[in-house]
C-alpha cells in the first residue's frame, strides 16, 4: 500500500524520534518495532529501512523478523478493523468460511487493508468467547455466531454508521 507524502514524512519524524532513545545494539531490534508499530499502527517499508540503518544490519534482516511475527503489520489498520478468529473451536464451525466471507464482502485479503483505508482484515488465533464460535471482533467488539450472511449484516451496518457520521460532519 502506498502511503501519502504527509505520510512518509510522518513516518520520517516519527521513527527519528523514536530511535534517538535506543542504542544501536542488535537486541534493541524487537522493541524499536514495537515501539513503532505503537505509534504508527503498522510498520511500514521506509521506517524498516530507517531502523536497519540505525542498528547498522541488513534491512532484509528486520523485515525477516517483522514477517516472521504476526504481532507485526505491513499494512495500515483501517478504520473498520475486523478480526477472525481461527481457533479449534472457531475453525471447526466455520470460521474459515467466515474469514472468505469477509475476504469477498470486502475485497481484500486476510492481512490486507482496503484502498479507500475503510477496513483491514486479520486473522486471529483465538478471541476466547469459543461458546459463541465463529467468532469475529469488530473494532474490538465481539460479534458471535458469525456466517455469512451475518458477515453481509456487519459490512452493511459498518457502511451506515460510516454514511451517517460522514452526514453529522456536514451538517
Amino acid at each position: 500500500m502506498e502511503l501519502t507524502k504527509e505520510e512518509k514524512d510522518a513516518v520520517n519524524e516519527e521513527v527519528h524520534e523514536l530511535l534517538q532513545t535506543f542504542g544501536k545494539e542488535r537486541e534493541n531490534l524487537i522493541p524499536i518495532l514495537q515501539n513503532v508499530q505503537e505509534k504508527l499502527g503498522f510498520l511500514p517499508g521506509q521506517a524498516m529501512e530507517k531502523i536497519a540503518k540505525h542498528l547498522e544490519i541488513p534491512a532484509v534482516d528486520v523485515y525477516g523478523l517483522v514477517t516472521f511475527y504476526n504481532q507485526f503489520r505491513l499494512n495500515p489498520p483501517g478504520e473498520n478493523e475486523v478480526k477472525v478468529c481461527l481457533g479449534t473451536a472457531c475453525y471447526m464451525v466455520g470460521g474459515h468460511i467466515t474469514l472468505e466471507s469477509f475476504e469477498r464482502k470486502l475485497e481484500i485479503q486476510e492481512g490486507e487493508t482496503s484502498e479507500d483505508r475503510k477496513y483491514s482484515l486479520e486473522r486471529v488465533a483465538c478471541v476466547g468467547c469459543c461458546t459463541m464460535a465463529p467468532v469475529v471482533t469488530v473494532n474490538d467488539e465481539v460479534e458471535g455466531y458469525v456466517t455469512p450472511t451475518r458477515v453481509d449484516g456487519i459490512v452493511n451496518s459498518l457502511e451506515e454508521q460510516g454514511n451517517s457520521t460522514n452526514n453529522d460532519d456536514t451538517a
